[in-house]
């Protein structure tokens, strides 16, 4: 099932299927959100936002809004 990276809880791994390149920034890419590339979320901010992730051992805080421009499916636990 297809989702949007906001609906990863903590802990949850799954990998990048689409990436809407015109809405999130360049360095994203650069630091591999890529299709086809795992990811984790590690931590939640207190306030909610950003979102803490684990993208092929990189780590990278990803705000809600471009976190949504990110569709992923989740890896069988």
């Amino acid at each position: 099932m297809e989702i949007n990276l906001t609906q990863l809880k903590k802990g949850e791994k799954a990998t990048i299927l689409d990436v809407n390149i015109d809405n999130i920034p360049l360095k994203l890419i650069e630091m591999g959100c890529l299709p086809g590339n795992s990811i984790e979320l590690i931590q939640i901010a207190p306030l909610g936002d950003p979102l803490y992730y684990n993208i092929n051992d990189c780590h990278v805080a990803i705000r809600i809004e471009t976190a949504l421009e990110i569709n992923i499916i989740k890896a069988i636990s």
